[in-house]
């Protein structure tokens, strides 16, 4: 056992899969620390993974190029896994169709306001053209939001980090709001948390319900269009430059 075990390690680690094994080693880890803690929105998985993989990365002195190499099988599955989102959809599709209208009204106002709001508060910190753009799409999914800032002249790498950090102050602040707000209906949880806070909101949706997370998922995909139509538009609009 033990031989097999040091055959293993010496296959990993003469190869590009070691960080995909690593990677997936600390999500599970993460996740099972998570749990174990209460399952708290402010340790998420996803939020504990990213540090635990800055820290081991630093301490091996491994450069980013070459963590990438090894786990962008990762990065590859992310747009499989966006796709999957359409077959809790599908579940829902009569209650969707029900509520198409008010379902499109939220969401062009929710996606407006994300990128209108955020521009105001940048402009208001004195943030130049580049920030503004790159902060603009921070409310959507990381591919397009990348896609979008990079047609506005922002920077694809600012705007993930962005992401990121919306993701996780959404998923820190969405318990609190729908207990103040008394939200009680899990489509309009769900809806909410994936209008704002993306791929992160939709994950910790799906642990509130499985009609929360496909209306989470619902949200995050309409965000995503609206966001990468109606952004460009928006910003010939306003006094930048």
């Amino acid at each position: 056992m033990t031989e097999e075990i040091t055959d293993i390690w010496v296959y990993l680690a003469t190869s590009p899969l070691l960080w995909l094994t690593t990677t997936l080693a600390v999500f599970v880890f993460s996740t099972w620390l998570n749990q174990r803690l209460g399952g708290s929105p402010a340790l998420h998985p996803v939020l504990l993974s990213m540090g635990l993989l800055i820290v081991i990365l630093l301490a091996t002195g491994t450069d980013y190029d070459t963590y990438f190499e090894g786990a962008q099988f990762v990065h590859f599955m992310l747009g499989p896994a966006t796709v999957a989102l359409a077959i809790p959809l599908y579940y829902h599709r009569r209650q969707i169709r029900a509520w198409l209208g008010p379902l499109l009204v939220a969401g062009v106002v929710g996606a407006s306001v994300a990128a209108l709001s955020a521009i105001a508060v940048g402009s208001l910190l004195g943030g130049g053209d580049v920030s503004l753009m790159s902060l603009a799409p921070k409310s959507v999914t990381t591919p397009i939001a990348m896609g979008v800032a990079e047609q506005l002249g922002g920077l694809p790498s600012l705007t993930a980090a962005l992401v990121l950090l919306t993701g996780s102050l959404g998923c820190l602040m969405a318990p609190g709001l729908i207990r103040v707000l008394r939200i009680r209906d899990d489509a309009v949880k769900g809806f909410a948390m994936g209008l704002t806070a993306h791929g992160l909101g939709t994950a910790q949706a799906f642990s509130i319900s499985a009609t929360a997370g496909a209306f989470a998922g619902l949200g995050l995909s309409l965000a995503g269009l609206i966001t990468a139509f109606l952004l460009p538009l928006l910003i010939t609009w306003l006094p930048l430059g």
